[in-house]
């Protein structure tokens, strides 16, 4: 097994911990039971492109939807079609290329993953209820962080076969 470079951390007994939060992510259908909670009554991955439209707080291209989802154009603009058919999205024009358009949470299409986010991150701030403020910031920061690192050093190995290596 290779060296991990921190005698202090033990990957092997990290990993399980790992797996248990995607398998409790996953298996207990966060997702979907947010959405219900909520009273939305959506897919996910429609839910997933108005998350990302609201998270960036601005109108996006759907180049810049696909890569903030990490998926292809094609697949989003299949569900902007359907968001746009039930009022919740808009496609405007982008000031900066007339020829090209951008995608806009209509006033309805606010509401609904602004409803999904309390939802989900009022468990989250249960599940933390005894953390300390300094937890909760130390938390976000490395799973950011290990999130970050992890994204980029996956590429590199998908960029590595990719090229054959």
């Amino acid at each position: 097994m290779e060296d991990t470079g921190s005698p202090k951390l033990d990957l092997m007994a990290v990993l399980p911990r790992l797996t248990q939060l995607g398998t409790v992510l996953n298996r207990s259908h966060l997702v979907e039971r947010a959405m219900e909670s909520a009273g939305i009554t959506l897919d996910r991955p429609a839910m997933t492109v108005l998350v990302t439209l609201h998270m960036a707080d601005r109108p996006l291209r759907v180049g810049e939807i696909a890569e903030r989802m990490q998926v292809v154009g094609p697949h989003v603009t299949r569900h902007l079609n359907g968001l746009e058919r039930r009022g919740l999205v808009v496609r405007i024009a982008d000031p900066d290329d007339q020829r090209a358009r951008l995608i806009e949470l209509t006033p309805d299409g606010k509401t609904i993953p602004d409803r999904y986010l309390r939802t989900l991150l009022g468990w989250f701030g249960d599940a933390m209820t005894d953390w300390s403020e300094e937890d909760r910031k130390i938390f976000g920061a490395l799973l950011g962080r290990f999130v970050d690192d992890l994204t980029t050093r996956l590429a590199v190995v998908d960029d590595d076969e990719t090229a054959g290596g």
